[in-house]
């Protein structure tokens, strides 16, 4: 039976899940009640209990879309007091083969539809198991009448390891984040108190359950609160409204450009006619969210905090439009420059909530107080430098303002700097996100002719416009906080924006292409307007970079 009592591990959320017949898990298949769901983690866990060799670090690995094999195995690790490493199925070949063997795992999990993504990989001491076939259903058939807490690897507690979730850097190898059970436990239970999470709720999930996002903002404040969750396969923005209809959803998250791509959909009048009363994510930007807002009758709640738990930041009533509110309690932010160490000073704001002084006030977010970070697995060079000098660095960049508020500026790894100046991809998306044309806007560095970088802009149309270069230019003249060597030097006129499996902007393959693609890039002059960069303008302005040297930054 559910009690009152906060819950010190996700083993217990799972447990409180008996005997409860009221409804838990829906999804494309039909519905299932809570003590279902806890039935069938139940099983998995005995299972997995049988199955994992002596001796092993209890990880298995999870290569699921989100069926409700996820939770079910999500619900198993917690019980057994096992670790989930969540595998992006978007990983291919070597890169693949590399995160299941550095999270040691020994049983992967996964379905048909990933079993090409397993052909050929050298995967030594893995036991595959594939669901929904006769031979998985036997192995389970033994443990059906399995109870929660009967079977255990390592006696679940707060401090056991129950997520090996990878970080999705846009350089280098994942890194694989280590989450604790109490952790993730005081995160749904703190999510649930704030968006007071009831049995009424519908949680839907259709961001991937393999991301910290899915799991630790949707599917345990639902544990929480007792709410059910439905599971749509993969996101999906034609099929969300008929979605949050079919399921009566009242709550929902998102990462990247989801909300991007949920306004790009043809409006319908019955836009209004559903359930939902809150989103809640992060990178939406707040010309999106009151987009969204207007026209959905939706608002969206922008948050931070990443899987790794090292700092939070928390909206409060008086944030305001574009913030994403105060230091999240037990932490010292604060936003430094790292190249001296030093505090950066506050925002200038213009009346309307536009930066002035983007140069000095950005930098990155530190936590300098408590952090909640424990770690990454078997990487403690990664480790270091998120801890140096005791500090934790986000790799994100902030401004704060006069009132202690905090903006997300983007990536430490998406700064650019132009004639040198530092600049922010995300300040400058944030401002040619106001074109009413551009669906989806992303900002990236091109190396300089010269030196340094250039700001190039790709741009994904919204369906009957077209790019016209002098409206574009008009559109850059008029907004005032667009910096002067903000201004795109390259334009890319995409059909749909290359994203990762998260929803994100694959901003590598972009760098990577620069302006050398088959799509329309269009090339601005330092006295304005923008002309095709195609033929000789292309060949004039490849040799400008042979004559520096600078050729083999073009490298694609």
């Amino acid at each position: 039976m559910r009690t009152t009592t906060a819950p010190e591990t996700v083993a217990e959320l799972i447990a409180r899940q008996w005997g409860d017949h009221r409804t838990g898990l829906k999804h494309e298949d039909g519905l299932l009640t809570h003590h279902r769901t806890a039935q069938e983690a139940a099983a998995r866990a005995a299972l997995l209990v049988d199955l994992m060799p002596p001796g092993a670090e209890p990880h298995l690995g999870v290569l699921l879309d989100n069926t409700p094999e996820f939770p079910f195995w999500l619900g198993a690790a917690a019980l057994a007091g096992a670790a989930v490493a969540g595998l992006n199925p978007t990983r291919r070949g070597p890169e693949l083969a590399r995160d299941i063997l550095h999270t040691e795992v020994r049983i992967l999990i996964t379905e048909r539809a990933h079993l090409p993504l397993l052909r050929g990989l050298d995967l030594p001491g893995v036991r595959v198991l594939v669901t929904g076939t006769e031979e998985y259903e036997a192995l389970l058939a033994p443990y059906a009448a399995a109870k929660p807490g009967e079977a255990v690897l390592r006696t679940p507690g707060p401090d056991s390891r129950l997520l090996l979730y990878f970080t999705s850097g846009s350089t280098g190898a994942p890194k694989a984040a280590i989450c604790t059970q109490g952790r993730l436990a005081a995160a749904g239970s703190a999510l649930a108190r704030r968006f007071t999470v009831t049995p009424d709720d519908v949680h839907y999930i259709c961001m991937p359950l393999f991301h910290g996002n899915a799991v630790i903002a949707d599917w345990l404040p639902a544990l929480v609160g007792g709410a059910p969750v439905a599971l749509r396969r993969r996101f999906s923005a034609s099929a969300f409204l008929d979605d949050v209809r079919e399921y009566g959803a009242t709550y929902f998250t998102y990462v990247g450009r989801a909300i991007q791509y949920l306004l790009a959909t043809e409006p319908r009048p019955d836009d209004r006619t559903h359930h939902l009363r809150l989103g809640f994510g992060t990178e939406a930007g707040a010309v999106d969210a009151a987009r969204f807002a207007e026209r959905f009758g939706v608002r969206l709640v922008e948050g931070y905090g990443a899987t790794e738990g090292g700092a939070s930041v928390q909206s409060t009533p008086d944030t305001p439009p574009g913030a994403l509110g105060r230091a999240g309690a037990g932490d010292d932010l604060a936003v430094i420059d790292p190249r001296t160490g030093a505090e950066c000073p506050p925002a200038v704001l213009t009346p309307d909530g536009r930066l002035t002084n983007g140069s000095a006030a950005i930098g990155e977010l530190v936590n300098r107080g408590r952090s909640l970070f424990e770690g990454y697995w078997r990487n403690p060079d990664a480790e270091a430098d998120r801890t140096r000098d005791g500090w934790y660095w986000t790799g994100d960049l902030f401004f704060r303002d006069a009132a202690g508020f905090l903006y997300f500026a983007g990536r430490t790894d998406d700064r650019l700097r132009v004639d040198s100046e530092n600049l922010a991809a995300a300040m400058i998306e944030n401002i040619l996100a106001r074109w009413t044309d551009a669906a989806a806007v992303a900002v990236y560095a091109v190396p300089d002719e010269v030196a340094g970088d250039q700001v190039m802009a790709a741009l994904a149309l919204r369906e009957g416009a077209g790019f016209s270069p002098e409206a574009f230019a008009a559109f850059l003249a008029a907004q005032p906080d667009l910096g002067t060597k903000m201004a795109p030097r390259y334009v890319r006129i995409v059909e749909s924006m290359p994203t990762t499996a998260t929803n994100k902007i694959h901003r590598v393959s972009l760098r990577r292409e620069g302006f050398r693609c088959e799509d329309p890039v269009w090339h601005g002059s330092p006295t304005g307007g923008y002309t095709a960069l195609d033929g000789a303008a292309l060949t004039t302005l490849l040799a400008a970079y042979e004559t520096r040297g600078r050729s083999d930054l073009l490298a694609r």
